[in-house]
C-alpha cells in the first residue's frame, strides 16, 4: 500500500506546508514521491542518485534505455542538471519557464546515469505548479520526474488515476487535483539558432516560432530503431486496456464501423466530442468536449481513456482532430495510443 498520501489544495504558504516538507524529506531519503504539475501527475525521485532513480524505473516497470526528464524550480538549479546551453535554449527558457517545454541539453555530471540512460544529454524542464515548485525548492535539488502511471499506460492528470496505476509501488502522492494542461510538456533539442521538437507537447511549433527563427520537427527520432533523447519517442504509450482505433471518416462511416464491431458481439466505446456524440449510438459514450476547444479536449483525453477500463468495452474507437496547435500533441498521443490503427473511409 501507498503509505502517504497528502490532500494539498491550499496554494497560500507552500513553501511551509507540512505535506510539501514530509514529501521532500521522503525524497531526501531516496524515496519516490508523486505529485502534479500543469501537464500529467509525475513521479519524482532525486535525478542525482542511481539508487532512487532505479525505484522509478521498478515502480513503472519502465524500459531501462527511456531517459527521464528533469524538474528544477529556479534558474539557479539548471547548472546542477545541465554543463552548457545555447543562447537560442535561454531565450526559450525566458520565454515558456515556468512552463510546458522541456529543452535537451549537455548533461552536468551530477545527474545520475540512469536518469539519462546513459546519453550525454539530459531532458530540463521548469514546471508551471506551485506544489510542483514547492516540492523541488523543499528538497533541495532537481527531480527526476517521468509520468506517474504504469509504462504503457494513459499519463495521469488525477491523484486516483496515480494510486490506481501505483498503490504498492511507490512511497507517496500529493494529490493536487485536475492537472491544467493534461498533456505532457513538448521536447526540443537546440543545436546554434536551430530548435528540433522530439515531441509534441504543451507549447505549440508556432509559438516557438514566435520566438526563434528556426523551428524543425524531427521526424527520424520517432521511428523505434533510433536511440531516443527523450521520452514518448520509442515505446508503445497512452493506451487503454482495450484496443483503440481511430476512426477518419463522416458520421455514417463512424456509425458503420460501430454497428460492425457490434455485429461481431462486441461491446464498443467511443471517444468523441460532443458535436459527434450527439450524432452516435455506441454501447459506452465518452464525450472529451466541442471540437471548437482542442485544448479543452487535450485536458480530458487521458481521463476519458482511463475511464474505458472500469467498463465491460472490448473496442474503442476516437474521433481525430485537426493537427495544428495543440491538436499537434493531441494527435501524436492519440495516434500512439491506438498503435497508429487508423481506419480510413474510402
Amino acid at each position: 500500500m501507498i503509505t502517504h498520501k497528502w490532500n494539498v489544495d491550499n496554494v497560500d504558504n507552500l513553501a511551509g506546508n507540512q505535506a510539501i516538507q514530509e514529501a521532500a524529506m521522503w525524497i531526501r531519503e531516496g524515496e519516490v514521491i508523486a505529485f502534479p504539475t500543469e501537464t500529467v501527475y509525475g513521479l519524482g525521485a532525486d535525478a542525482c542518485s542511481n539508487d532512487a532513480i532505479e525505484k522509478i524505473f521498478s515502480a513503472k516497470g519502465r524500459p531501462s534505455d527511456n531517459p527521464l526528464i528533469v524538474h528544477i524550480s529556479r534558474l539557479e538549479q539548471l547548472k546542477q542538471a545541465a554543463s552548457t546551453w545555447e543562447r537560442t535554449a535561454e531565450s526559450l527558457m525566458n520565454a515558456f519557464w515556468p512552463g510546458p517545454l522541456t529543452i535537451v541539453l549537455p548533461k552536468s555530471d551530477a545527474i545520475a546515469e540512469r536518469t539519462t540512460a546513459r546519453l550525454a544529454t539530459v531532458g530540463v524542464r521548469m514546471p508551471d505548479h506551485p506544489i510542483a515548485l514547492a516540492l523541488i525548492d523543499a528538497a533541495g535539488f532537481p527531480l527526476a520526474a517521468p509520468s506517474a502511471n504504469r509504462s504503457g499506460k494513459p499519463s495521469p492528470t488525477r491523484g486516483e488515476h496515480v494510486y490506481r496505476d501505483l498503490n504498492g509501488r511507490i512511497k507517496g502522492i500529493i494529490d493536487g487535483g485536475k492537472t491544467g494542461v493534461g498533456l505532457e510538456s513538448t521536447v526540443v533539442e537546440v543545436i546554434g539558432e536551430t530548435v528540433t521538437i522530439l515531441r509534441p507537447g504543451g507549447i505549440t511549433k508556432a509559438q516557438l516560432e514566435n520566438v526563434v527563427d528556426h523551428v524543425e520537427w524531427d521526424r527520424a527520432l520517432l521511428e523505434e530503431k533510433q536511440v531516443p533523447k527523450s521520452p514518448g519517442m520509442k515505446y508503445t504509450h497512452y493506451a487503454p486496456d482495450a484496443p483503440l482505433y481511430l476512426v477518419d471518416g463522416e458520421r455514417d462511416f463512424f456509425q458503420g464501423v460501430i454497428n460492425q464491431h457490434q455485429s461481431e458481439g462486441k461491446k464498443v466505446g467511443i471517444l468523441v466530442s460532443d458535436e459527434l456524440a450527439d450524432q452516435l449510438t455506441a454501447d459506452e459514450v465518452r464525450r472529451v468536449g466541442s471540437n471548437q476547444r482542442i485544448d479543452w479536449i487535450a485536458q480530458q483525453i487521458y481521463h476519458q481513456l482511463r475511464s474505458f477500463d472500469d467498463t465491460t468495452t472490448e473496442v474503442i474507437l476516437a474521433e481525430i482532430y485537426p493537427d495544428e496547435g495543440i491538436g499537434e500533441a493531441l494527435m501524436n498521443r492519440l495516434l500512439k495510443a491506438a498503435g497508429n490503427k487508423v481506419l480510413t473511409q474510402e
